[in-house]
């Protein structure tokens, strides 16, 4: 069974973000550190395949980015998702127009995929903190289920499954992709 660890002890953010960094990475939120589960195999291909699928359409075009694993520090929490999407003119850069290491705003875009024995809850809740806190849009990606939640702004999160269209950031808006598309992704059928 895959947990995320909680700490009893309570610490500000700021002495959290002096730890040193944890594979797999360690959240901060509401004063407790919460360690993230190890991505297993479905996981870890939806995480690769989809922000590679992003960035195919989204960085030639200088559009967008999306970003694995990438820490995001705003409302006082400190947070890292699994796909983090970042419209192109809204990634933090350097005096030499590189991306900072430390990013201290919200993100655009939150993925998370559902791992096993995690709890849908705290994700989700994860997810209403990054909308809350200026995010566009998120998805709640469940393999186990092949749904997808989608939230936005104010509104209730959608379940979309099958040949439901999915929705995406404005910018990206020519994309058709759908939770079939996305699962589809997890076969690695053979060739007989």
């Amino acid at each position: 069974m895959i947990h995320a660890i909680e700490t009893t002890s309570s610490i500000s953010l700021e002495e959290f973000l002096n730890l040193p960094e944890t594979k797999p990475a360690q959240e901060y939120q509401n004063g407790k550190i919460i360690q993230k589960p190890m991505p297993q195999g479905k996981h870890s291909k939806l995480q690769t395949t989809l922000a590679s699928e992003i960035n195919q359409r989204a960085e030639s075009h200088q559009l967008a980015y999306a970003f694995t694993e990438l820490r995001c520090t705003f409302g006082g929490r400190s947070l890292v998702p699994d796909i983090t999407v970042f419209k192109w003119n809204k990634i933090p850069l350097d005096s030499r127009g590189e991306i900072v290491d430390r990013i201290d705003i919200p993100l655009d875009w939150i993925i998370e995929i559902l791992s096993p024995d995690q709890s849908p809850l705290k994700v989700i809740e994860k997810i209403s903190f990054a909308l809350r806190n200026g995010c566009q849009l998120g998805w709640l990606v469940s393999p186990s289920e092949n749904i997808v939640m989608v939230f936005q702004g104010n509104q209730l999160p959608e379940t979309k499954m099958g040949k439901d269209p999915l929705a995406v950031l404005a910018e990206l808006q020519e994309w058709f992709i759908t939770p079939e598309i996305i699962f589809g992704w997890l076969s690695f059928e053979r060739l007989k």
